[in-house]
């Protein structure tokens, strides 16, 4: 294939994905390979698309909201509004991101101080005892 048009096989290698995957975005209408017959072949920019996908889920976010920043391309202002929104929906992400790891980190702090109690008592059991207790 040229450096242009990719075949199915060809994207699965070069972004570790399965044809399943490609198929699926095919149907949610987020990639448009032309079609050859039973043959897909995907573009520069079905593989920019994809690149942006992958992004995406990688950050969490939904299939929804990609497809909405990735319909912003055509909008005829250089992607600026694109780049905008984009800009605004990953600073939410990023915003949502921290709190789940705050709220992990207090988690943890909180399950390791019960595991230690936990382990302060276990000893305290297992110490052997005076007659006079």
């Amino acid at each position: 294939m040229t450096d242009d048009i990719m075949t199915i096989r060809e994207m699965c290698n070069a972004f570790e994905v399965t044809p399943r995957t490609l198929r699926f975005y095919e149907s949610k209408e987020l990639l448009f390979p032309v079609r050859e017959g039973q043959k897909r072949l995907f573009t520069r920019r079905d593989r920019a698309r994809l690149k942006l996908i992958l992004r995406g889920k990688k950050f969490g976010f939904s299939l929804e909201e990609i497809r909405q920043l990735l319909d912003l391309y055509d909008m005829g202002d250089q992607q600026q509004t694109q780049l905008e929104r984009t800009y605004e929906v990953a600073r939410e992400r990023l915003d949502d991101l921290v709190s789940q790891r705050d709220a992990l980190n207090e988690a943890i702090a909180e399950l390791t101080e019960q595991l230690k109690w936990g382990e302060d008592m276990l000893t305290s059991l297992r110490a052997p005892r005076s007659a006079a207790e």
